[in-house]
């Protein structure tokens, strides 16, 4: 898989995508990351990339010029199966939709910056929003991140046990169950009794009814969908 991300300060994406998960699968070349420095596509002696908004009020805007030209130089060279924005008012980001993500195989991310993105790069060169939560950042650099590490760690060989990440929370709509380990025994807190008994189906059925309980005592929207 082949993720590009286009950012205005290159160094915030440096060490969250060189550790790790994210770093084996590169290694294993399971993943190319590229990293774009949007600043690279301007041609005026300060690399301007945003400009004052013509609504007028506080902030700046990242102009559609720098924006166009890099997604036009990435696209010359390489077919892309989505381009996506990210956003606070985007599409909320979900382990479904990282599933769906983790299935392509190239992919483009900007970073969004500032108040935003002049919104005819919304109109007219993404195909895809994304928002990893109801707050605002101050990039959305750290909003890459995320969605890159959620893509690559399905990837097939990316987790020595794939089986873990198919039982992750969200992959049915359920939060995970409780998890322990040893000793089975600390401070007079005990490992309940079923998951020492060594009877698979009768783990695997407790399993089932923590994972619901908590779902819907933790999270009831989830159950809903």
């Amino acid at each position: 898989m082949r993720i590009d991300i286009i950012t205005a300060i290159p160094e915030l994406l440096t060490g969250p995508l060189d550790h790790s998960i994210i770093s084996r699968a590169k290694k294993k070349g399971l993943a190319e990351i590229y990293i774009h420095n949007l600043r690279d596509y301007t041609f005026d002696k300060h690399h301007t990339i945003d400009d004052y908004p013509y609504s007028g009020g506080g902030g700046m805007v990242m102009m559609i010029e720098p924006i166009d030209l890099a997604l036009a130089d990435l696209k010359s060279k390489t077919g892309y199966d989505e381009i996506i924005y990210t956003s606070p008012d985007g599409e909320p980001f979900s382990q479904k939709l990282a599933n769906r993500l983790s299935c392509l195989k190239n992919i483009i991310i900007l970073c969004g910056h500032y108040k935003g993105v002049d919104q005819r790069v919304r109109d007219h060169l993404v195909t895809r929003e994304i928002s990893i939560g109801d707050y605002v950042l101050t990039g959305g650099e750290l909003a890459a991140a995320v969605i890159v590490d959620a893509i690559v760690r399905l990837l097939p060989g990316a987790i020595s046990d794939e089986e873990s990440a198919l039982t992750d929370s969200f992959q049915d709509n359920l939060l995970a169950p409780p998890l322990y380990t040893r000793p089975a025994e600390y401070k007079g807190w005990s490992v309940p009794e079923i998951l020492l008994s060594g009877n698979d189906r009768e783990i695997d059925n407790w399993k089932m009814e923590q994972s619901v309980e908590r779902t819907r005592r933790l999270r009831p929207d989830l159950l809903q969908e």
